[in-house]
């Protein structure tokens, strides 16, 4: 989410009870199958893959599941192969929705993606027609409770990050695509946990929605979008105005 207001503890929420239903589990699956077949399954050879089954184990997902994912990803489990596609969308309000899959079937995911959009007020785009609204970014999360506000900053300046926000349950670290992998290994020979280490594209310009009704539209959108079983990251250009954040479930 761009921004962190009210709306990003709500998403947090989302993510904890995600994790519950293992729903996290799976996006940490499809992560690390594509780390694998782009790179070999040896995460001692392949930085990708090494940084996927970290996420996966900060989350704890069982062992079973990441040696799966990396057989699946090499191909040994046959099946189609697995592909990493992205889409772009318009939600309600002319809401800017960036959506990274992974799929072993890009004529069914690109149909029901369409139909998601379409059944809620939005539409897919052309390829570039949303991402240019947005920067990419490496993103590490840091747990709020193992390191204070100044010593995450000193360090995560250190390591070569280029900002970094605090909020209540976790430091968030942003760097450079190119040197996500780097800070995160500086941070990490600097002995903190890292609860979280991906790319992420962040909107330059946040859609204020101030509106509950559309707010909520847009939200069922983009819970749609992130529930769906291919999706791996879904990033959107949406700000819930913080007045209307209470509103929101009645």
């Amino acid at each position: 989410m761009a921004g962190h207001n009210k709306w990003s503890k709500v998403k947090h929420i989302k993510a904890r009870v995600d994790a519950v239903k293992g729903r996290v589990f799976s996006k940490c699956a499809h992560e690390i199958a594509l780390a694998a077949r782009a790179g070999g399954g040896d995460p001692a050879a392949n930085a990708r893959l090494r940084t996927a089954i970290d996420n996966a184990k900060a989350v704890s997902m069982p062992k079973d599941n990441i040696e799966r994912a990396i057989r699946k990803g090499t191909g040994e489990l046959g099946g189609d192969a697995i592909q990493e596609v992205s889409y772009e969308g318009y939600g309600p309000a002319g809401v800017a929705f960036i959506i990274e899959m992974a799929t072993d079937n890009l004529n069914r995911s690109a149909a029901d993606l369409r139909s998601i959009f379409t059944k809620n007020n939005g539409s897919v785009a052309t390829p570039g027609a949303v991402s240019y609204q947005f920067d990419r970014r490496g993103e590490i999360r840091v747990p709020a409770d193992t390191i204070d506000a100044e010593r995450m900053m000193e360090a995560a300046i250190e390591a070569g990050a280029e900002d970094v926000t605090s909020e209540e349950d976790e430091h968030i670290v942003l760097t450079s695509p190119t040197d996500l992998g780097s800070v995160a290994g500086a941070l990490r020979e600097a002995g903190l946990v890292i609860s979280s280490e991906k790319f992420v594209s962040l909107a330059q310009v946040p859609a204020v929605i101030d509106d509950p009704a559309l707010a909520r539209q847009i939200i069922k959108l983009h819970d749609q979008l992130d529930d769906y079983a291919d999706t791996v990251n879904v990033f959107t250009n949406f700000e819930i105005a913080d007045a209307i954040v209470d509103q929101l479930d009645s």
